[in-house]
């Protein structure tokens, strides 16, 4: 809880206020930036960091630069030409709240402003490592990362898609930012090979255990317990991990990619206790 209000606080920093009609564009990226959300991808980036004694400063910022591009995916995904949804977080979507033109610029002031503060001294010192921190990010958002996944994700044959599929789509929507976020700590600590592989490794099966119990929750909870919409791919006939395996099968598979996750965390010993304690948390989350 600290660690999330530390990166809200950096990020009303970062998305300071400003007059006239310009304005109304910030007013909405400070809408959805600091509207609450379980903060998970500044979490990895801090804890990540941690386990190389990287100031926190830092780290924080590098978090907040990932939130701010994770948050433009929720607007963009919210409006009408995606998902069509009017809820987000327990309150009006960013265009349901101001506009539909106005959501679409705010996405964009998002992303583009995450990349002017990796490119900052204050994100690393080291112009190398600022460079990779925002080819990394660029790579984890673009073609290559999330949007390739919604791509696919709203591509005709999507309701036919089989496991092996609805995996490589959600590696991609969800998992790339999600693993990225714990690459971005072993970038900001110069990790050696091994320990930036074992934490890629913890964060892929972190990132697919998120979201099959997103699916799990979607088909078990109400609007009102999540904050948003339920059921939406179900009522339109997409294919799910719940819908291919089952509920039982789904959780099973949640359990062993939380427990493959914490396995891939031992060559760090206890100092990744947080990060083994924030994959049980993603398995027993109910919102």
């Amino acid at each position: 809880a600290a660690q999330g209000e530390a990166v809200s606080r950096v990020l009303d920093q970062l998305l300071p206020p400003v007059e006239g009609p310009r304005g109304r564009v910030i007013e909405a990226m400070r809408y959805s930036a600091l509207s609450g959300g379980k903060r998970l991808r500044p979490f990895l980036v801090c804890e990540s960091a941690r386990l190389f004694d990287v100031p926190q400063e830092r780290a924080l910022r590098v978090g907040a630069a990932i939130e701010m591009v994770h948050c433009y995916s929720l607007i963009h995904d919210d409006l009408p030409a995606m998902d069509d949804s009017d809820m987000r977080r327990g309150n009006p979507t960013v265009h349901k709240k101001f506009d539909e033109a106005t959501a679409i610029l705010a996405g964009d002031g998002l992303l583009t402003e995450a990349f002017a503060v990796l490119a900052s001294p204050q994100a690393h010192p080291d112009p190398e490592a600022r460079a990779r921190l925002v080819a990394g990010l660029a790579k984890a958002s673009g073609a290559a990362g999330m949007v390739g996944g919604q791509m696919i994700d709203i591509a005709p044959g999507r309701d036919a898609l089989d496991l092996e599929g609805i995996t490589r789509l959600q590696a991609l929507k969800t998992g790339a930012l999600i693993a990225f976020s714990c690459e971005a700590g072993a970038l900001l600590g110069r990790a050696g090979p091994a320990e930036s592989g074992a934490l890629n490794a913890f964060a892929t099966d972190l990132g697919l255990a998120f979201q099959i119990v997103d699916d799990i929750l979607d088909t078990e909870s109400t609007p009102e317990e999540l904050g948003k919409p339920t059921g939406q791919d179900q009522a339109a006939g997409k294919a799910t991990f719940v819908g291919l395996l089952g509920l039982k099968g789904a959780r099973a598979r949640a359990q062993g990619l939380v427990q493959s996750a914490c396995g891939h965390l031992a060559i760090f010993g206890d100092r990744a206790k947080l990060l083994e304690d924030v994959a049980k948390f993603v398995l027993e989350r109910r919102a």
